[in-house]
């Protein structure tokens, strides 16, 4: 590593030197860095927060990963299967390969690590049943299992030799020709600006929930990785497929949003409407409240909407009659938290949910071998990736996809860095576009408030592009966006850098903008309803849509480029694992209309 000051016509900025740079510091970002160097490299960690306050610590339930513990007739080929299904077989066919088969493993690597899993009498680690899971596969934690892997990783991380670096926002990456030579930022305490130079950029920044007014993400989830990547010349995917979680709190308004892990459910909880119906009974009655995320969500949709929801708009989820002890034993952390911050206590009546914004399964397009974005030398992993979750994200996977897909996103920047030796040039000329691209909100003394326009965003994402989408909403959408925009370059900030939150909301906002647009355009385009997508003017599955993915890229003037591409099919050797299951690949088509 090497650090400097430098001064470029009256910008001031500081210099860190290193082999790779980690963007983001949950479960991905931490796994990847500790690959990283562990193959030698040095590496910087930043995150735009403190470190451990990363959304994976929000991840309650489970890790899913096929150990066969408690049902040893699990493997990878029923997980493999599982994830395909659940995503609607939308899904890159070898990324889910290589989760469902490197799961298992990298689960063993955290327990050698120190991580302390709930166990079975005989001492093995315990698995609990998730939403569209054959198997009890989920390994935990009680109900904090993504707090004890964030712990796990930060202690083997900081013996690993890495450099971290807190509290920085990182703007803008930096290119030198086609590949990847770093990237700009600033101290969020100071504002004071900072070049981050490195042979190979991960990308590990989570997601976009901030765009929506209704969500499980806290402030960082801002879409930062996923603009980054685009503007830097990275292909989006699957942008139209955003997971709506289906129990979020919807009362009492202090907690509204806040996520009620599905290990509620997993351990027993029921869903009944006002009327004291378990509706998903009707909905899916295989499976019930154990169904996909998106058919939940859905179906408590419907309840709402047609008249039989809970006084506070949402409907009720009840595990009280499992008992106060064993509640408090399988589900201590969300017993404490909604006893102290909501005065409700579960272990002796229902709470009040609804479906809140929890996760993008679209992203950017990685190599599913190596986590490389279409960019030379920048990878993605975790939320801001897609391609593993299809069209629905099965609850549990995304913790294991932080530990498969991290670990190989380390193992891909060495491989790069090992053909491409020579370090990428940081061209004065990139860090002051870069620097007055982020200080320009000060430029106007008057202008518009970024708080008014991310609420009105926020208002009218959830309105328009949310849980149910039509074509006229989804127009109505973008004229919105088109109109933030130009309002957006006319954002005005006082005082200076230091200790200034109106300015770093008015740079998320950008990142905000360009996911939303993003979003509604491929909403817009793919005229059917499946997984996280759904169209009231277009239900059920369309064939064309069962082989494309929606693409995203940036035009040469800077205009963002709807396309298409087709899915890679199914290899031989994978198709007789679906000989006899119905519906291949339009998989629970009945269950996906309102």
């Amino acid at each position: 590593m090497t650090t400097s000051e430098t001064t470029i016509n009256g910008i001031q900025y500081e210099t860190h030197e290193h082999d790779v740079l980690v963007i983001g510091a949950g479960g991905a970002g931490l796994r990847a860095a500790i690959e990283a160097s562990a193959q030698g490299l040095s590496v910087a960690l930043v995150c735009k927060s403190l470190l451990g306050k990363a959304h994976t610590v929000m991840a309650e339930g489970g890790c899913a990963a096929s150990m066969g513990y408690v049902d040893s007739a699990d493997g990878w080929e029923t997980h493999f299967k599982d994830t395909m299904h659940g995503g609607k077989f939308l899904n890159n066919w070898r990324m889910a390969q290589i989760h469902a088969q490197e799961a298992p493993e990298r689960v063993r690597e955290l327990e050698r690590w120190g991580a302390v899993f709930d166990r079975t009498p005989d001492g093995k680690i315990q698995q609990r049943p998730f939403g569209g899971h054959t198997y009890r596969r989920l390994c935990h934690v009680g109900d904090h299992t993504g707090l004890e892997m964030i712990r796990t990783l930060q202690d083997k991380g900081v013996h690993s030799g890495m450099d971290i670096f807190m509290e920085a926002t990182i703007t803008d990456l930096i290119k030198d020709g086609d590949r990847i030579s770093g990237a700009f930022g600033y101290w969020r305490e100071s504002g004071r600006f900072v070049v981050f130079k490195a042979k190979a950029v991960i990308l590990a920044t989570g997601g976009l929930g901030k765009t929506f007014k209704i969500t499980s993400g806290s402030w960082e989830y801002t879409g930062d990785g996923f603009a980054m990547g685009y503007r830097a010349g990275a292909e989006l995917i699957d942008m139209e497929f955003v997971q709506f979680h289906p129990t979020g709190m919807v009362w009492p308004n202090g907690v509204r949003g806040i996520l009620v892990t599905e290990a509620v459910r997993g351990e027993g909880g029921r869903l009944f409407n006002s009327l004291g119906e378990r509706f998903m009974e009707k909905v899916d009655p295989a499976r019930m409240e154990l169904s996909t995320r998106d058919i939940v969500a859905k179906g408590i949709y419907k309840e709402v909407t047609e008249g039989r929801g809970s006084p506070h708009g949402g409907v009720f989820l009840d595990i009280s009659h499992r008992g106060a002890d064993y509640i408090r034993k399988k589900l201590p952390g969300m017993y404490r938290q909604l006893l102290e911050f909501a005065d409700v206590d579960i272990t002796k009546g229902p709470m009040e949910v609804g479906p809140t914004t929890h996760y993008t399964m679209g992203g950017l397009k990685v190599d599913p071998e190596t986590a490389m974005t279409t960019v030379p030398g920048l990878f993605a992993a975790g939320e801001v990736a897609a391609g593993l979750h299809g069209a629905n994200r099965l609850g549990g996977n995304s913790l294991s996809d932080l530990i498969v897909f991290g670990r190989r996103a380390g193992l891909g920047a060495k491989q790069f860095i090992d053909a491409n030796p020579t370090a990428p040039v940081v061209s004065d000329e990139r860090i002051a576009v870069a620097a007055r691209r982020a200080s320009s909100f000060f430029d106007r003394d008057q202008g518009e408030n970024p708080y008014t326009i991310h609420g009105e965003l926020q208002e009218m994402m959830q309105d328009k592009v949310g849980i149910v989408r039509t074509d006229e909403s989804l127009g109505d959408a973008l004229s919105r966006i088109e109109d933030f925009r130009k309002r957006a370059a006319n954002v005005a900030i006082t005082g200076t850098r230091t200790f200034n939150p109106g300015w770093h909301l008015a740079i998320d906002l950008e990142n905000m903008l360009t996911c939303a647009e993003a979003l509604a355009l491929c909403a817009r385009q793919r005229t059917e309803s499946r997984g996280g997508h759904t169209r009231l003017d277009h239900e059920g599955y369309d064939d064309h849509w069962s082989k494309t993915t929606s693409t995203i890229k940036r035009g040469d003037n800077g205009e963002m480029v709807l396309g298409q591409q087709p899915l890679d099919p199914l290899p031989a050797d994978l198709k007789p694992l679906f000989e006899g299951d119905v519906g291949v690949p339009g998989a629970i088509k009945a269950n996906n209309k309102l």
